[in-house]
């Protein structure tokens, strides 16, 4: 049975077919197989609808939804001023400012795509204009956005903590350690380059420009607030935190900025929509296919002959990084999500690995794979926004997924880099 569903999946994408269509026809296969014939694919609805099922998810749709509606008003546009006012003078001051205006993104959106459009579309010009080399900017905006995909609320552990059934609030206050030393360290990279390339600084702002960015920008500055301060301080679920944070985009963009009028918010809302829908059949259609994959004894028979019953926590740890590093690269971060955590579950629970640290691993490692060849979700993302060929944009990849993957294996090694947040603010 694993090699026909191996073998219908790989045609239907060979010919071109949308991820959701494999994994339906997948799990169709898998309970005919399973049940000798089509009589009981109600059971196979049933776990669908029990993959969006969960409250939790509701989440997700609001947080695309904030995001959105801030990309297309000036909320986005305000934070990245600010940042440019502050550390554009220093050497590599562009490139600096586009990764922290990416972690700031990331803290609202919680998506890697939506982080390049944001962040990509106003900064890429000015860092051409600027003397950076085109391979090193496009390289810096996909990469980068990985912290978005770390820095609560992430899409990727929302989805991780519905699959596994793990503390959403937990994860999201891991993910911050993880990020913001990707970002010091993106930092140090691109004042490297700067002074080995040479590229010249921008003029320093005047404290009377910074203060005037401060206060254009202390309105969003409060999203972060709302969800980590929120979070933090055991006021808000990870949930409500997404419909305050809606409710707050929605007041700063019609009523504080003006920037958006209702037909707008009409047009982002059925975007939102479509996104939204995209991403609860990829989890319904992943959860479905994950029960047929573990009721088969799939992951068991995977496992087993990579001899992983025998291995350490740290190995564990090690396997599970490589396999949705690999992972990421060919397919959907959701479906990787889905459908790998459900094989990997009965050997973290066996060698007693935190389910926290676990997953902010993973979110990192799905991160990584969607910025790095040959089929990274944010390559190609970039290659649309900024329609450039492909050679282009992953020419410059490397030198920040080996940072990427340094960060991965110490989070391996020194746990405490996740898990010291949570550890205070839980415990």
């Amino acid at each position: 049975m694993t090699l026909k569903i191996s073998t219908i999946m790989i045609v239907l994408l060979l010919f071109g077919f949308p991820m959701m269509i494999p994994l339906i026809l997948g799990a169709a296969y898998g309970f005919y197989g399973l049940f000798g014939g089509f009589d009981r694919m109600d059971f196979m609805v049933q776990q669908m609808l029990a993959g969006i099922r969960p409250a939790s998810l509701i989440a997700v749709p609001m947080f695309i939804l904030a995001a959105d509606i801030m990309t297309r008003g000036q909320s986005a546009d305000r934070l990245i001023d600010m940042v440019m006012k502050f550390i554009g003078h220093i050497k590599g001051g562009l490139a600096v400012s586009a990764a922290t205006a990416c972690t700031l993104f990331g803290a609202v959106s919680g998506s890697t795509q939506a982080t390049v459009v944001a962040v990509g579309s106003p900064l890429r010009p000015r860092m051409l204009k600027a003397g950076y080399n085109d391979s090193f900017v496009l390289a810096l905006i996909i990469n980068a956005s990985d912290i978005a995909f770390l820095i609560p609320p992430s899409i990727g552990m929302i989805i991780y903590g519905v699959v596994s059934k793990t503390s959403i609030a937990e994860l999201f206050i891991a993910g911050i350690g993880p990020g913001l030393l990707l970002l010091v360290l993106f930092s140090a990279y691109c004042i490297i380059y700067a002074t080995v390339k040479g590229v010249p600084t921008e003029p320093k702002a005047p404290w009377r420009e910074r203060v005037a960015a401060v206060r254009a920008a202390i309105w969003p500055l409060f999203f972060p607030v709302i969800i980590v301060g929120g979070i933090y301080g055991g006021i808000v679920s990870p949930t409500e935190a997404a419909a305050i944070c809606v409710a707050y985009a929605l007041f700063l963009e019609l009523v504080i900025f003006r920037s958006l009028s209702i037909p707008d918010i009409y047009k982002i809302s059925k975007s939102t929509g479509l996104i939204t829908a995209v991403v609860f059949i990829l989890v319904a259609a992943g959860t479905a296919f994950s029960w047929v994959i573990s009721f088969a004894q799939i992951p068991q028979e995977i496992l087993g002959a990579i001899g992983i019953d025998e291995m350490g926590p740290k190995m564990v740890l090690a396997v599970i990084s490589i396999a949705f590093f690999v992972g990421c690269m060919f397919v959907d971060p959701i479906v990787v999500i889905l459908v790998l955590v459900p094989i990997f579950a009965p050997v973290v629970d066996s060698v007693g690995l935190d389910k926290v640290l676990v997953g902010t691993i993973i979110t990192l490692q799905v991160a990584i794979g969607s910025a790095t060849p040959p089929f990274g979700c944010d390559i190609f993302t970039a290659i649309a926004i900024f329609k450039r060929p492909y050679m282009d944009v992953i020419r410059g990849i490397p030198p920040f997924t080996l940072i990427l993957l340094g960060v991965s294996a110490a989070l391996i090694f020194f746990p405490q880099i996740a898990l010291f947040l949570p550890s205070l603010a839980f415990d």
